[in-house]
């Protein structure tokens, strides 16, 4: 049984601009218009300034793991996110929606070594996650979806145990497939992969978005859901935030990039899918590598730094459908 749940929201704006996905022709996809990112200026390279961890969030989110007063003494509701930590990578996960909020990982070419391989991994349900707020295998039944990877199995190659902690359903979200989890977003994975070719530290972070579109005079946020009863949210997007290192150069290359989950042509650009990180993190609730400070000298955009086009050819998929 699919539900298709919708709410109304209000104008989507960041940075003074408005970003909002547009209309496009059937089968091709819908990207956030932005205006264009100013020229960021060189600078002389100096020592890379890091900014001090939020102290206050830290104290707000343990003053609200206080139960010692009235309001809380018989317990504090939530929300709760449950942090999980695996070989390969950190996620977090959302009890409402049984997706990812988000999936960290660092790669570098040694840690991408490896000779595990997935025809031995099943996808599985995570016993870390309360029984009542689990994505379960059933939900993915017969639901037109695949079980989208956030951290690619491919990145686990390390040994079996890494791989098959990538088949968690922690670290799955409902994805089109055809088009798009077994096409564009595999080239994609493919592409974040192939930059430790030419940069020392790569650091991923992916996740879904549920962004809203225009619906006559009125943004809505429309959704569906999947399982029966009706159990994991479908996003509407999904998201990668990239941030790669040379160790032989000051600073950071970064680049954000928002993709529609629908099926998507390959002869779209992936810079097509660019954006400002501000609006990624308007549009998600998160903050991307906030210890860093984004100014030029010590932030330039990834696409800058290497081409950002995708090769469609350089994977073969081995994976069955629906995986």
């Amino acid at each position: 049984m699919h539900r298709l749940v919708t709410f109304v929201a209000g104008t989507v704006v960041g940075g003074g601009a408005i970003y909002a996905l547009t209309s496009m022709p059937r089968g091709q996809p819908t990207p956030i218009r932005t205006p264009a990112m100013p020229q960021q200026q060189q600078q002389q390279q100096q020592q890379l300034p890091v900014r001090a961890p939020p102290v206050q969030l830290r104290q707000l989110v343990s003053e609200g793991d206080n139960t010692n007063n009235e309001f809380l003494k018989y317990g504090n509701p939530g929300p709760v996110s449950d942090f999980l930590l695996r070989s390969r990578y950190a996620a977090s996960f959302n009890r409402a929606l049984r997706n990812p909020n988000w999936v960290a990982e660092h790669l570098t070419q040694d840690n991408l070594k490896g000779t595990a391989d997935r025809s031995s991994s099943e996808f599985k349900e995570d016993p870390l996650v309360p029984a009542q707020f689990r994505a379960l295998l059933k939900d993915y039944y017969r639901s037109g979806y695949d079980r989208g990877h956030m951290c690619p199995a491919a990145d686990a190659k390390k040994d079996s145990d890494s791989m098959n902690e990538t088949f968690f359903l922690t670290n799955i979200s409902p994805q089109v497939g055809k088009g798009f989890n077994r096409n564009y977003w595999a080239s994609l994975e493919t592409f974040v992969r192939d930059l430790t070719k030419s940069f020392d530290d790569v650091y991923c972070i992916s996740g879904p978005l549920y962004l809203p579109q225009k619906e006559g005079d009125k943004w809505m946020v429309s959704y569906e859901v999947i399982g029966n009863p009706p159990n994991v949210a479908v996003p509407t997007h999904f998201f990668k935030v990239i941030m790669a290192k040379r160790n032989n150069e000051p600073g950071f290359a970064i680049g954000a990039f928002a993709l529609p989950n629908k099926e998507i042509d390959n002869a779209t650009p992936l810079t097509t899918f660019s954006l400002p990180l501000e609006a990624i993190e308007k549009a998600a609730g998160l903050q991307f590598f906030d210890k860093i400070e984004r100014k030029a000298g010590v932030v330039t955009p990834l696409c800058a730094k290497t081409e950002c086009k995708l090769n469609h050819d350089s994977w073969k998929k081995k994976k069955p459908n629906g995986e």
